[in-house]
C-alpha cells in the first residue's frame, strides 16, 4: 500500500455493499474495479480484498505499460501531476463513496457510538480538521451538545502514563460533579466546563449500562437553558 492510499484511507473502512453498488465486480478473493483517466491515456485498476487492503496499479495504454513514476514524492513534471491528481481523484471518490470513518476502535467507543445512533438517531460531528479525532454529539432541537468523544494520552486525565485512551465527555449536574469524581472511573472532565462535565474512559473500567445511563442524563441535561 502506497503513502497516497494510506493518507486518503486513514481511519477509514471499507463498507462491501458500497464497493459494489459504485462498480466494483467480486472476483474471487477481490473486489475489483478500472477506469480509463487522463483523456484515456491511462487505465487505474483497483484492487481491494476481503480484509479491505488496497492495491493498485496505473497502466499506460499506449506502452502498455505499469507507470509508477507519479508515486515518487519527488517527481515533478506537468503530466506527472496530471496522473497523480488523477489517482487521488478517483480515490478519494472511492474513499467518500464507499467507506464508513471509523476513528474510535474500542468495543466501548463501538457500542456508545451505536448507542446514540439507535436511541436519538445522532452522528458524531467531527468539527475540527486538525483534531480528526475530537467529535461530538448534539440535540437536534437546540443544537447543544450532549458528548463527546476523543482520543488522548491517559496523562492529561492525571494518569501516570502517555498511553492513549478514548475517552467521552458527559454533562453532569452541578450539584453531582464532585460526588462522581474517584479519578478511576470518572475523571474531571478533559477540555470542558469542570463544573458540569465529566470524563469516563472507554476502556471497561465501566459498566456499558452505566454509561448509556450517563449519555441518557447529559441528553436531558442538553435541554435545560
Amino acid at each position: 500500500m502506497n503513502g497516497i492510499i494510506e493518507e486518503i484511507f486513514k481511519k477509514k473502512v471499507i463498507d462491501f455493499v458500497k464497493l459494489s453498488q459504485y462498480g466494483f465486480v467480486l472476483n474471487k478473493e477481490n473486489y475489483e474495479y478500472q477506469i480509463e483517466i487522463l483523456d484515456k491515456q491511462m487505465t487505474l485498476f483497483i484492487s481491494i480484498d476481503k480484509k479491505g487492503t488496497i492495491n493498485t496499479q496505473v497502466v499506460d495504454l499506449e506502452m502498455q505499460e505499469q507507470y509508477t513514476l507519479f508515486l515518487a514524492e519527488d517527481a515533478v513534471g506537468s503530466f506527472v501531476g496530471s496522473v497523480r491528481q488523477e489517482y487521488e481523484r478517483v480515490l478519494r471518490d472511492i474513499a467518500e463513496k464507499c467507506c464508513i470513518t471509523q476513528v474510535f476502535k474500542s468495543k466501548y467507543s463501538q457500542d456508545v457510538i451505536e448507542y446514540v445512533r439507535t436511541k436519538y438517531g445522532d452522528e458524531l460531528e467531527f468539527l475540527w480538521k486538525k483534531f480528526d479525532d475530537n467529535a461530538i454529539w448534539r440535540r437536534k432541537d437546540n443544537s447543544k451538545w450532549y458528548g463527546l468523544i476523543l482520543i488522548v494520552p491517559k496523562s492529561k486525565l492525571g494518569i501516570d502514563s502517555e498511553e492513549k485512551v478514548e475517552i467521552i465527555d458527559l454533562r453532569v449536574s452541578p450539584q453531582e460533579v464532585q460526588s462522581l469524581i474517584d479519578n478511576k472511573r470518572y475523571f474531571p472532565a478533559y477540555h470542558m466546563n469542570k463544573k458540569s462535565w465529566i470524563t469516563i474512559c472507554l476502556d471497561g473500567s465501566m459498566e456499558i449500562e452505566e454509561i448509556y445511563r450517563r449519555i441518557d442524563d447529559s441528553y436531558v441535561l442538553a435541554l435545560k437553558k
